[in-house]
C-alpha cells in the first residue's frame, strides 16, 4: 500500500519530464533570420537580395562541399517563409514554421507555457490580441506613422482606414467583407490602414472615431466617415468619392482639340484613355490623382458615337483598353500602352517616363528642381538646356527650333527646358549676367546645380534664332560637355523661381470648399451627429459672438450719445460760471478723463520715474483759467483715454512758473524770447493752454502752442452794438454804457480762453503717430524748481 502511494508522485513526475521533453523538441528546427544572415527588421528586398546571393553560393550545382545541398534546402525554406507577409507574422508571433506544431493561425493548436491545449472550449471569436487577424496586423497604423507617413501620402493616393478594438462583436461580421476590399483597393493603389483602439486611442480620438467599428478615408490630409453599410460595392463607390470631381475630363470629337492643344497654356502633357465601359476606371482615377501634378487626364468612351472619328484617327483597337500620350505634337501621340487587364505597376512606370513635355517652360521651383535635379554622385549628373526667351509672336520661329531639336535628344542627361524673360527676370539676369531688366536677344545657357542651396555652373552658349549654324554650335557644345564638364565656367546662387501658376490656386480653392460644402451636407443628411459636433459648435460660436457683438455695440452706441450729450451740457454750465464746475485739484468730470495736478509730491511718479513707453500730457493754466481749461481739455483728450501709456495731468503756473521756464529753457524753446522782442521791451511770457508731452524715460517733450481760431467778437460785437444804438433813443445814461462794455469785454476774454484748444485734438493724433518734433533735454529740472515759492 505504501509503495502504491510511493509510485504515484513518481508517475506524475515521468509524466511531467516526457511532456517537458517533447515540448523542447517540438520547437523550431530553424531560424530563418540567422540562416539568411538579416535582422528581424529587413525589408523584403534586403531579403531578396541576400537570398539570391546566398542561393548562388550555395548551389549544389557550383558547390560542391558536403554539406551544400542542406544548406541551400534552408536557405530555400528560409526564403519561403520571410518572403511570404502570413508566414513571416507567423513566425515572428509564435516561433514556427509550417513544419512544425499547428501555430497561432490555427484555432485548434494555441500553445500556453510549452503546453499545449484543446481551445475548442476557450477558443471565443473575439478579436483578441492573440487572434488578430494577421492581416490587420500587416496595416496596423501607429499616432507617429500616421503623422509622418500617411497624411503626406494621402495628398497622391486616398487611404482606407478600419477602427477596431478588442473583443468587438460587430468587426466580426465585417471582417469576410474587408478583407475582400482592401485585397482589391490595394491592387488599385489605395492605401490601407488599421487602428485598434486598445493600443492606440491617441490616434483614434485624433482621427475622431468614438465607436467600433468605424471605417473612413484620408485625402489631402481629410478625414471622413464611412456612413453606409459595409458591402464591397459601397466601400468602392466611397473610395470614388473621395476623389476630387475633376480629375479626369470626358473627350469627343467636338473637343478633343481643345483638351490636347491645352498642353502649352498647362505646361503638361496630356493622357487619353479608351475603353468601352461607359464610366471612368477607378484605376484610372486613382492615376489621375497620383501625377495630377504632371498630367492632364482625359477618357474617351469607345461606345461612344461622338468618339469614332477619334478611333479612327488614331486607330484604336477596340477589344483593349488603350492609352495614349501627348505632349507638343497632338497630332502623333508620343507614347502608348495597349493592354487587356492594365497592371497598377505598368501605369506607373508609363507615367514616370512620361510626366514632363519634351522642351516644359519653368513655371515654379518644383518643375525645376525635378528637371534639372542637383548632382549627386559622378555617374548620375544632370545637364539642363535652358533657353531663355518670350512669349511674344516675333519669337516664334526660335520656340519651335528649340523644341525641334529637343526632340531629336536621345541622352538621358540631358534635359531640355525653356524660361519666359519677362515671367523669371530675376533668374534670367543672373544666367545671362544682364545688368539691367531691358528684354534681351534669346540666349540658350547649359547649366549644372550642384547643391539645394540653389548653387549652379552655368555657360551661355549662343544666341538663338533657330539658324542651323546656331544648332550645329549647340550640338558641338553639347559633346564637349560630355566629354569635359569643366566647360561650365560661371557659377552663382540662382534665386528662386516665381510660381506663374499662383492665380489659378484660388480656383482650386473655390473647388475645394465646394467639394468641402458637399460632404458637409452629406454627413447633416446622414444624421451623423457626433462627427459634426465641432463643426456646428464652431457655427453657433460664431453666430453668438456675432449676434452679441451687434447688441452691445448698440447699446454702446446710446449711451454714447447720451453721455456725449451730457457732457455737452455740463461744458456749457462749466463755461457759463455755474455752481456745478469744479475747483478741486481734479476735472470737473471725471467720467470723461481723470486728470491729476502735477505738484511737487506727484512729480516723481508721474513725471521723473514714469514707466518706459508712458507719457504724461501736461495742461498749463491759471487759477483763473483753471476750469475753463480743464473743461475743454477733457473734451479734447477724451477719445484717446483708451490709451492705457497716456497720462494727463495740469500744472498751476502761478505756483511752478520758475518749472516751467527751466524746462523751456532746456528743450531751447525760443518763440517766447522772440514774442519778448516784438515791441522791444521785455513782458512776461503766458504760457497759459500751453500743452507738453512728457516722456519721463527718454527725457523728451512734444510742445502744443495755443492758437486762437475763434471769430473777432470784439469788433464783430461794435458793429452790433453801433446798428443797436443808431435805433435807440438817444437819452439812454453813459453809466450802462459803460456797464454793458465792461462786461462784453469779460465775455470776449473767456472766449479767448476756450478757443486756446480748438486744435488739440489734431495735435494728439499727430503725437500717437509719432511725427510731432521732439525737443531732448538733458535731465528733468529737479524738485526744488517745482516746489511752490513762499
Amino acid at each position: 500500500m505504501r509503495g502504491s502511494k510511493m509510485s504515484l508522485p513518481l508517475a506524475v513526475a515521468v509524466l511531467l519530464s516526457v511532456l517537458l521533453t517533447g515540448s523542447t523538441h517540438a520547437g523550431p528546427e530553424m531560424d530563418p533570420y540567422k540562416i539568411l544572415g538579416v535582422t528581424r527588421s529587413a525589408s523584403q528586398a534586403e531579403i531578396k537580395k541576400v537570398y539570391k546571393r546566398l542561393a548562388k553560393e550555395w548551389h549544389p550545382d557550383k558547390n560542391k562541399s558536403p554539406g551544400a545541398e542542406d544548406m541551400f534546402i534552408k536557405i530555400t525554406k528560409s526564403y519561403e517563409i520571410l518572403s511570404s507577409e502570413d508566414k513571416r507574422a507567423n513566425y515572428d508571433r509564435y516561433g514556427q514554421t509550417d513544419d512544425t506544431q499547428p501555430y497561432g493561425s490555427d484555432r485548434h493548436g494555441h500553445r500556453h507555457d510549452s503546453f499545449y491545449f484543446d481551445e475548442s472550449f476557450f477558443n471565443f471569436p473575439f478579436n483578441s490580441k492573440n487572434h488578430r487577424d494577421f492581416t490587420d496586423s500587416k496595416y496596423t497604423l501607429h499616432f507617429n506613422q500616421y503623422v509622418n507617413d500617411v497624411v503626406p501620402d494621402s495628398y497622391t493616393r486616398p487611404y482606407l482606414i478600419k477602427i477596431t478594438s478588442d473583443w468587438c462583436f460587430s468587426c466580426i461580421h465585417i471582417e469576410p467583407v474587408w478583407k475582400e476590399v482592401v485585397q482589391e483597393m490595394e491592387n488599385l493603389g489605395v492605401g490601407i490602414g488599421v487602428v485598434d483602439v486598445g493600443y492606440e486611442r491617441r490616434l483614434a480620438n485624433h482621427l475622431g472615431a468614438h465607436r467600433t467599428p468605424s471605417i473612413l478615408g484620408i485625402i489631402n490630409g481629410k478625414v471622413t466617415f464611412f456612413h453606409y453599410a459595409v458591402a464591397k460595392e459601397h466601400l468602392r463607390q466611397f473610395v470614388e468619392d473621395l476623389l476630387p470631381q475633376r480629375l479626369v475630363e470626358r473627350v469627343t470629337d467636338k473637343n478633343d482639340l481643345q483638351f490636347l492643344n491645352s498642353w502649352h497654356e498647362l505646361n503638361k502633357p496630356h493622357v487619353l484613355l479608351f475603353d468601352q465601359v461607359p464610366v471612368v476606371p477607378l484605376l484610372y482615377k486613382l492615376t489621375a490623382f497620383a501625377y495630377k501634378d504632371y498630367m492632364q487626364f482625359g477618357y474617351v468612351d469607345q461606345g461612344l458615337s461622338e468618339t469614332a472619328n477619334l478611333q479612327k484617327q488614331f486607330n484604336i483597337n477596340t477589344y483593349a483598353p488603350t492609352m495614349l500620350v501627348f505632349k507638343e505634337n497632338v497630332d502623333k501621340p508620343a507614347d502608348i500602352i495597349q493592354a487587356k487587364g492594365m497592371k497598377k505597376q505598368i501605369i506607373d512606370e508609363f507615367m514616370s517616363n512620361n510626366k514632363f513635355l519634351l522642351a516644359p517652360r519653368l513655371v515654379n521651383q518644383k518643375v525645376f528642381d525635378e528637371l534639372c535635379p542637383v548632382k549627386q554622385f559622378h555617374r548620375r549628373r544632370k545637364y539642363c538646356v535652358l533657353l531663355i526667351t518670350s512669349d511674344e509672336e516675333t519669337f516664334t520661329f526660335g520656340n519651335q527650333a528649340f523644341l525641334s531639336f529637343a526632340s531629336t535628344n536621345a541622352k538621358e542627361v540631358v534635359r531640355f527646358a525653356y524660361v519666359y524673360q519677362r515671367l523669371q527676370q530675376p533668374l534670367c539676369d543672373m544666367l545671362t549676367q544682364n545688368k539691367d531688366s531691358a528684354q534681351s536677344q534669346p540666349q540658350v545657357v547649359l547649366l549644372e546645380r550642384r547643391n539645394a542651396a540653389g548653387k549652379t555652373f552655368f555657360k551661355p552658349v549662343t544666341t538663338w534664332n533657330g539658324s542651323e549654324e546656331e544648332k550645329q554650335s549647340l550640338l558641338d557644345e553639347l559633346e564637349r560637355l560630355q566629354k569635359d564638364p569643366s566647360i561650365l565656367i560661371h557659377d552663382a546662387v540662382l534665386p528662386e523661381l516665381n510660381n506663374e501658376f499662383a492665380s489659378i490656386f484660388v480656383i482650386q480653392w473655390i473647388y475645394a470648399s465646394y467639394d468641402y460644402l458637399s460632404e458637409v451636407i452629406d454627413d447633416i443628411l446622414h444624421n451623423n451627429w457626433r462627427e459634426m459636433m465641432p463643426l456646428l459648435s464652431l457655427i453657433f460660436s460664431a453666430l453668438f459672438i456675432l449676434f452679441g457683438t451687434v447688441v452691445i455695440q448698440a447699446f454702446s452706441d446710446s449711451s454714447e450719445e447720451k453721455q456725449m450729450k451730457s457732457k455737452a451740457k455740463d461744458g456749457t454750465k462749466a463755461e457759463n460760471g455755474s455752481p456745478g464746475s469744479s475747483t478741486s485739484s481734479r476735472p470737473p468730470k471725471k467720467n470723461f478723463v481723470e486728470v491729476t495736478e502735477l505738484t511737487d509730491i506727484t512729480y516723481i511718479s508721474n513725471l521723473v520715474k514714469l514707466r518706459p513707453g508712458h507719457m504724461n500730457i501736461v495742461l498749463v493754466l491759471t487759477d483763473t483759467s483753471k476750469n475753463i481749461l480743464l473743461s475743454k481739455f477733457a473734451k479734447e483728450v477724451y477719445s484717446f483715454t483708451g490709451s492705457l501709456t497716456l497720462h494727463f495731468s495740469f500744472l498751476n503756473i502761478d505756483k511752478h512758473s520758475e518749472w516751467i521756464n527751466t524746462l523751456l529753457h532746456y528743450a531751447q524753446d525760443t518763440t517766447h524770447a522772440d514774442a519778448d522782442e516784438d515791441d522791444g521791451e521785455t513782458h512776461k511770457q503766458d504760457y497759459t493752454g500751453y500743452v507738453l508731452a512728457l516722456n519721463g524715460h527718454k527725457r523728451y517733450l512734444c510742445l502744443f502752442k495755443p492758437v486762437y481760431t475763434g471769430e473777432d467778437l470784439e469788433s464783430k460785437s461794435s458793429e452790433d452794438e453801433g446798428g443797436t444804438s443808431a435805433g435807440r433813443l438817444k437819452s439812454s445814461a453813459r453809466d450802462d454804457h459803460c456797464q454793458r462794455k465792461s462786461n462784453r469785454m469779460r465775455n470776449i476774454s473767456t472766449l479767448q480762453i476756450h478757443h486756446k484748444l480748438d486744435r488739440l485734438g489734431l495735435w494728439m493724433e499727430r503725437l500717437m503717430e509719432g511725427t510731432l518734433p521732439r525737443y531732448y533735454i538733458p535731465a528733468w529740472p529737479g524738485l526744488d524748481k517745482i516746489t511752490p515759492s513762499k
